[in-house]
This record gives structure tokens, C-alpha cells and sequence, in this order.
């Protein structure tokens, strides 16, 4: 994590990470002002602290209540070196915990992660840079040996030159990316959360059997995500580049509705046009982008190649945005590795969506073949040992698909993870179920599972498949779990031989899809310095579901937006009709305004956790209409899920809207006593919300300018990067022209269709 730090008046420090800001002083002994806790005290207090979470962290697993455990901690000082100390740690339990939990919480204390870091012995390095937004890409792999080669099955180069190519990219881009975590709680299973020290809001998760493989999968996903601008998925990208000479790519063309608002004749293709529109409801201006918000211009619409006939058929980024997520997007050392790696996850969650909905039991893999991966079968016993059944499925659906399934049971808790994973070598797909499986995890976290059920609703929900495609977290039907199972087990093998291994399996992967009679529609990217491509599947490989185009679009931010965040600006008319808008929206009230407009606001402001429900209500405040606001306040009580500090003012707020509603009340006959319930802060914001003199409290103002939200500034200074390093390496095609671009060159891959060899049944 990287700490900024200011240098403030007198002795006092100002460090900044994330979204948070911590005040460092000294005491007037010291000649500080004593107005903070030095940065000693703050080391002293992160290892107590840390303590304590691993304490709640162990007792919310296990519904122990926390209410009278009680924990300090001393440090002893040695008389001869004041660098030596003895932390000691001592935890007060209540009488009727068992000898059991005792001990259990004894030994998550031993888990704390600054007692484990400090007993290690952190090494620090002190150097002078002349700019510390330079590249940090160095410290990704500490102490990594620059000679080694280390080949694996799908990279076309070795993982160390991988690694080094990645992060040179990165730096180049001026991206600083720093390691949140690593995990390795079991052997040849390895995971870490990465992310951009400038903007934590991008961040990729990498797995693998090792740290260098892990580290690769955490960087290739990196960089496929910048190059399909997935970081900036859904958000505002701010009025510069809204109306800069392209958006998201130099190729990008804008195409305007027809009459009466028709698609353009322009965009998609026949064969998709017949999934995306089946009842002819889709209509131009469902198709304006939500990052520009630019409906002037028109619908901003990306090239894809046709991969049946190489023609080029245009997509509007929206479309991409609402139905696919991250599916079908990859990078790699070459265009083939990442067509594969591209592919097998489209077949990876197409077969996973099958398999769960249809509640089919798969064949369990035998022991003498999983005797032939003896790293797998490693990692499978140390989850057993902790004692988590482990269940190893066939999930090629007969040796049709390249797709394995992992399933880790929790007796503790009743629940079920069925991880997937997919590529054309049997070994490699599950490798990658199981690192799939454990990927960010902790033994704990698994005990956040859910429960599988018999109910077939709760299958077949959209957000069942979405969880599953977010973090594999959804529900899991009992019939997967029959011993009867749906197909019989096939030693699959998908996989090419040589040096073109990776085109053997790309050809071999489209062959299948174009058995299936799918249209396969690819896009290509190189702007930044890496090989990228995107694949879109359309009926296929959609993660929600094509009416959401209608009906839950993500534009819908962009009747909202302006208002919103011009709201300290705008009149009663304006206010009345912003809320006439809100009602109508059929968006539930409990929606983050984040969600609703695409701007992301610090979550420690009251910004942050502003939802539509509140919203109304401060509108309603405004409006006078104190009616409807009292209705809405306790509501806001009710399902109250925002701080303390909120809640407390809504308390505040009703009792003295419940004296203004009352004929019979007045508010001067109460106000001391509710000071002295509230505080004289709390109070003035609740009447001056009332009276009229305060508007829209804990709001700060903004505008279209975005002044004020450092954190999604942050996230737009990141995209910069990205439409910088395009706008030099491409020139820009005619964005007011309605056809085809003139420059782009069509890239297909010749299929090669599957055959019956090396395991795989024919058809």
C-alpha cells in the first residue's frame, strides 16, 4: 500500500492511502502540539487493534457475542535497549465460553498480521527518486532470480519475461501498481490482489500454482482490463473527454438514432439484432454510453470482426457495458494465447451457467487420474486437512467443453463453493478450478459460503449466475451433488502440440462455438503496448440478460446525473421535477447514488452512502413538504444500514418533524431537552433543515466539474493514461461520419474444427 505523506504546521503530519487520512503529532513535551497520536503510538495501537479483528473475526464465525471480551495489549521496554520490547497481549473472556473457543481465540490472536510481520522482520529500503509517482513495478516480485525461465502450459513466453514485458508496459503507461495481499494457505495454490497506487479502484485478483504464475494472472488481467476499459466500466468519464475527438477508442465510430428514435441502420448485424431486439423494443436511445453521457453525438459504437466472414460489424459500447462485464476479454504474450485464454473462460461460464440452472450432476474425477497431477492433488489434501470435504467433477458435459469443476464443502456452516475453470488442457483447467477456488481467500472466509438448496426459483435468477460469475458465491443446487451423475467421466484433451500450441487450441476453441451455430464477433487491441483482445458471443456468452437493455439500463444515469450533482443549485421547479423523476425511475430505493449515476464518491462521506431513499427525503426537505419527508425519515430508520452519525440526525430530524406535523406542539417547549439529546450540531442541521437555512446537510456542492470528488478524479486521471497512449499511437477516425472506419483491418483466425482424437468424442 503507498502512503503519502504532507508535511503540515509545526510537527504535525498528514499521511493519505486509499481514501483515508490519518493526522500524526507529537506532545507538547516533545514540542508538538499534542493534537494527534504520534506515528509510534500508531504502530502500537495497529498491532492491538490488529489483534482485536482477529478476535472478532473468529467469534463472528462462530455467533460468540463480543460484547464483554475485553483486550489490551503493553509494551515492555528494556531498561538497556529501547528498540527491544515485549508486546503483551492480554484478552479478558466472559465465564461462558468454552475451553474450546478460549484457546481458538487464543490462537487467532497468534494470526495477527502485524505481529506475524514484525516477528519476520520487515526490511526497509530508504532511497532518494526524483518523482514518487515513478514506477514501483521493482517491488512486485522481491528478490526474484532474473536468470530463471520458468515455462507453463498457455504462455508463450516464459513467466519471468512475462512478468518483466507487463510490468514495463504499466510503467510505461505511467501506472503504479502495488501488491495488496498475497494468499497461499495451501501447497501450489497462490493468489494476490494487485492495484494502482494512484487510483485503488483498479485493481485485478491473480491465481496460479505458484507466486509467479499468480503474479502473471494478476498482471495479464491487468492490462486486459485497461485495454477494454473495464476499470471505468458504468462511470462518468468526465466533460473533456465526453467531448474529445473519441472516447474510448480512435476507432470508435457515433451513429444517430433514426426516426421516431430507431436503431441505426449502422450498428450490429442481422443475427444479432434478432437476440439483442427480439420484440423490437429496443429502441436508439437505450444505446447512448454511459461514461460520455454525449447524447449529442450520438451512439458511441465499437468495430468487432465477424469471425464466419471477416466483416465488420459495429457494437455500441453500451450494449458491451450492460451484458458482458469482463467475459470474453484477455491478454497475452500473443494474439493466440490470448484468444485461448479469452475463450475457455466464454466456455467456462456458458457450461457453468448449463450446469447450474439445469441442476445436472457431473461424474467425479477418478483417483488414478488425479494421481497423474500430484501438485493438485496437494492442495486438495491440505483443504481436507482443515478439514473441508473437496469434490473433483468432470464438467465437459460428456468431453464437449474444456471445463472442470472444484467443490469445497464446509460442514461447519452447511455451505458449498463449486469453483469452474476451463482450458484445453485437462491439468490446467483444474489447476485453475481449484486456484480458482482459494483465490483472495482465507480459511475464514469460506464460512461465508451459501447453503445449497432443492428450491429451483433461487437457481435460475439472474443474480444467482451473476454471483457466480462475480466470485463463484451463488447458490449451488443438492442435484448437483447426486451420485447419479448426468454424463459420464472423459478424459478430455483439447490441448495443441509445439511451438503453436496456443493457435492449435484458439482454432480448435472457435471450432466448437461454430458447432454450436454461434457468430463469434472479436476485437483486437494493441494501443498500449500489449496484445488484448475481446470476444463477444451474442446468446451465448452474455453474463445479464439482453432486457436489461430495456428495462435496467446503466444510461439511466443519464437522467439523473447533472442533476444530481448540481443539486445545491437547483430551484424548486428543478428539485420537483429531479424528484417526479426519481419516483417514476422503477430503480429500488435502497440504489447507491454511486450505482445510479456512475460517479464514484468517497465512501466515508455522506455521499458515499447516499441512497435514492435519501435523496427523496432531502429533496421533500427542501421542498417543504414535511409530510412526505416524515414518511421517508422513518423509513430511513427502519433499514437504516448508514453510520451512526446519519442515523443519529435522523433521529434528531423526526422528533422535531413530528413536533412541526402536531397542531398541538411547538418546537420551543422541546428544543433544550432535544439539544441535550443530540448535541447542539446534530440540532442546528435538523431545525435549519426545517426552517429552510440548511439544505441538503452532509452534502458537499459539485457540479458536472466533479470539484470536490477526489476519488473519482482519481479514477478519471487513471483512463487519461489510457486515452493519451491511444491518441499517439492511432490517428482518430471520422467521428461524424456514419459508416464503416476507413482504416480499420479486419483480423479473423482460420477454424479448425475439432475431431474425435486424443479423448474427446466426435460431435
Amino acid at each position: 500500500m503507498e502512503i503519502k505523506v504532507n508535511f503540515l504546521d509545526n510537527l504535525r503530519l498528514e499521511a493519505r492511502f486509499d481514501d483515508f487520512t490519518v493526522i500524526a503529532d507529537q506532545p507538547i513535551r516533545y514540542k508538538g502540539d499534542g493534537s494527534a497520536p504520534g506515528p509510534f503510538d500508531y504502530f502500537l495501537a495497529s498491532s492491538a487493534l490488529c489483534a482485536a479483528y482477529f478476535v472478532k473475526l473468529y467469534c463472528q464465525t462462530r455467533n460468540i457475542p463480543t460484547d464483554n471480551i475485553r483486550l489490551s495489549q503493553n509494551n515492555i521496554v528494556d531498561p538497556e535497549n529501547r528498540y527491544k520490547q515485549i508486546f503483551k497481549i492480554q484478552v479478558e473472556l466472559p465465564a461462558d465460553i468454552s475451553e474450546k473457543d478460549r484457546q481458538g481465540i487464543l490462537r487467532s490472536i497468534d494470526r495477527c498480521t502485524v505481529k506475524k510481520v514484525v516477528q519476520t522482520g520487515p526490511e526497509f529500503v530508504i532511497e532518494e527518486v526524483e518523482n514518487l509517482d515513478a514506477d514501483a513495478q521493482a517491488l512486485l516480485m522481491p528478490g526474484a532470480d532474473a536468470g530463471a525461465r520458468t515455462c507453463i502450459p498457455g504462455k508463450d513466453l516464459p513467466l519471468e519475461q512475462t512478468i518483466a514485458n507487463m510490468s514495463g508496459i504499466l510503467a510505461g503507461l505511467g501506472m503504479k501498481i502495488e501488491i495488496a495481499s498475497w494468499r497461499n494457505i495451501v501447497p501450489n495454490v497462490w493468489s494476490l490482489h494487485i492495484r494502482d497506487a494512484q487510483s485503488p479502484m483498479c485493481f485485478t485478483n491473480g491465481k496460479g500454482a505458484t507466486k509467479e504464475s499468480a503474479l502473471a494472472s494478476a498482471l495479464g488481467e491487468f492490462i486486459e482490463r485497461l485495454n477494454c476499459n473495464f476499470f471505468y466500466n458504468d462511470q462518468f468519464w468526465g466533460e473533456e473527454i465526453a467531448n474529445a475527438p473519441f472516447v474510448h477508442y480512435p476507432d470508435e465510430r457515433w451513429f444517430r438514432p433514426g426516426h421516431k428514435d430507431a436503431l441505426p441502420a449502422e450498428i450490429l448485424d442481422a443475427h444479432c439484432l434478432a437476440i439483442y431486439d427480439p420484440d423490437g423494443e429496443l429502441r436508439g436511445s437505450h444505446l447512448y454510453d454511459t461514461n460520455s453521457g454525449n447524447v449529442r453525438r450520438g451512439i458511441c459504437s465499437l468495430p468487432f470482426v465477424r469471425q464466419s466472414d471477416g466483416k465488420v460489424v459495429y457494437f455500441p459500447s453500451n450494449l458491451i457495458e450492460n451484458l458482458y462485464l469482463s467475459n470474453g476479454m484477455s491478454a497475452g504474450n500473443t494474439l493466440a494465447e490470448a484468444q485461448v485464454q479469452c475463450l475457455s473462460e466464454i466456455f467456462e461460464r456458458a457450461v457453468k451457467r448449463e450446469i447450474l440452472e439445469n441442476e445436472l450432476a457431473l461424474p467425479d474425477v477418478p483417483q488414478e487420474v488425479l494421481a497423474k497431477y500430484p501438485g493438485i492433488l496437494a492442495g486438495i489434501r491440505g483443504l481436507e486437512e482443515q478439514g473441508f470435504p473437496v469434490l473433483v467433477k468432470d464438467a465437459s458435459l460428456g468431453g464437449r467443453f474444456p471445463v472442470m469443476c472444484v467443490t469445497l464443502m464446509n460442514p461447519r456452516t452447511g455451505g458449498v463453493f463449486a469453483s469452474f475453470g476451463a482450458h484445453p488442457s485437462l491439468e490446467v483447467a483444474l489447476e485453475r478450478s481449484l486456484t480458482e477456488l482459494l483465490q483472495g481467500r482465507s480459511f475464514e472466509g469460506l464460512n461465508d459460503l451459501p447453503q445449497p438448496t432443492f428450491e429451483s426459483q433461487a437457481l435460475t435468477e439472474p443474480n444467482n449466475f451473476v454471483e457466480h460469475f462475480i466470485d463463484s458465491s451463488g447458490v449451488v443446487s443438492w442435484r448437483f451433488f447426486s451420485a447419479r451423475a448426468d454424463f459420464a467421466f472423459v478424459e478430455w484433451d483439447f490441448s495443441g502440440q509445439g511451438k503453436e500450441s496456443n493457435a492449435e487450441e484458439a482454432a480448435t476453441l472457435f471450432g466448437i462455438l461454430e458447432d454450436l451455430g454461434k457468430e463469434v464477433y472479436m476485437a483486437v487491441y494493441e494501443h498500449l503496448g500489449a496484445t488484448a483482445c475481446r470476444i463477444l458471443v451474442p446468446g451465448y456468452s452474455e453474463i445479464y440478460p439482453v432486457e436489461d437493455l430495456v428495462w435496467d439500463n446503466t444510461n439511466k444515469a443519464l437522467a439523473f446525473r447533472e442533476d444530481i450533482l448540481d443539486l445545491h443549485r437547483l430551484d424548486d421547479a428543478r428539485l420537483e421535477a429531479l424528484l417526479d423523476r426519481l419516483e417514476d425511475c422503477e430503480v429500488d430505493d435502497y440504489t447507491d447514488i454511486t450505482t445510479l449515476i456512475g460517479i464514484e464518491f468517497d465512501d466515508n462521506t455522506v455521499w458515499g452512502q447516499l441512497t435514492i431513499l435519501e435523496l427523496k427525503l432531502l429533496i421533500h426537505l427542501a421542498l417543504q413538504r414535511f409530510e412526505d419527508a416524515k414518511e421517508l425519515v422513518e423509513a430511513f430508520l427502519q433499514y437504516n444500514d448508514n453510520t451512526v452519525e446519519r442515523g443519529l440526525f435522523y433521529q434528531a430530524l423526526n422528533v422535531v418533524l413530528e413536533v412541526v406535523l402536531d397542531d398541538e406542539l411547538e418546537i420551543a417547549d422541546y428544543e433544550a431537552n432535544f439539544r441535550r439529546m443530540f448535541g447542539d450540531e446534530r440540532m442546528d442541521a435538523a431545525l435549519g433543515s426545517v426552517d429552510g437555512s440548511v439544505r441538503f446537510y452532509g452534502l458537499t456542492p459539485t457540479s458536472m466539474k466533479l470539484e470536490g470528488l477526489d476519488r473519482h478524479l482519481r479514477l478519471i486521471d487513471s483512463y487519461r493514461k489510457l486515452h493519451a497512449a491511444r491518441a499517439r499511437l492511432q490517428p482518430v477516425a471520422d467521428a461524424g461520419a456514419n459508416g464503416p472506419g476507413s482504416g480499420l483491418k479486419p483480423r479473423r483466425l482460420a477454424i479448425r474444427k475439432p475431431n474425435a482424437a486424443r479423448g474427446r468424442p466426435a460431435g
